[in-house]
């Protein structure tokens, strides 16, 4: 089997979330683009940019873990996917901790955060989903050495 294309990618995170919405009930998909999106801004890696695509597909049980083992996908990809997957019971320091071991991964996880910040789409909201996601999300950033809207001092974790 062949490996998968970036287009063949965002095929199946397009499908696997094609039933799926978000907070504010829009189409969960926009934001796996703008997670992808920014990943390319970043100056992201064809591999970073196929995790990209699929960094919520585990995590939200739109694809199995049997499906990522067996794609014909790099192993790069797969491991920053299962990086930046919470898992149940997992606490936000082993999380952050994974992400972080894990080349590749932070950058992903950094565009992920950044539109889940996005003032525009936290305004969509109520005030206490709006506070509880802001103050969530600032905690992941000090964890993962992330300030602002730009990197630490550190160089890119591409590979």
């Amino acid at each position: 089997m062949s490996d998968l294309t970036l287009a063949d990618v965002e095929a199946i995170a397009r499908a696997a979330h094609a039933t799926q919405t978000d907070k504010d009930g829009r189409p969960y998909i926009e934001h796996v683009q703008a997670v992808a999106d920014g990943v390319r801004a970043r100056g992201g890696s064809d591999e970073q940019l196929a995790a990209a695509w699929l960094h919520d597909t585990i995590e939200d049980g739109a694809l199995s873990e049997g499906w990522l083992e067996g794609a014909a996908l790099p192993q790069a990809t797969k491991d920053m996917v299962r990086a930046v997957s919470k898992r149940a019971g997992e606490s936000m320091e082993e999380y952050t901790r994974r992400i972080l071991a894990t080349p590749g991964a932070l950058l992903i996880k950094e565009a992920d955060l950044a539109h889940n910040t996005d003032p525009d789409r936290l305004a969509r909201l109520d005030e206490p989903t709006r506070n509880r996601l802001r103050e969530k999300y600032a905690r992941m950033r000090r964890l993962l050495g992330l300030t602002g809207e730009g990197r630490t001092g550190e160089g890119r974790d591409q590979v």
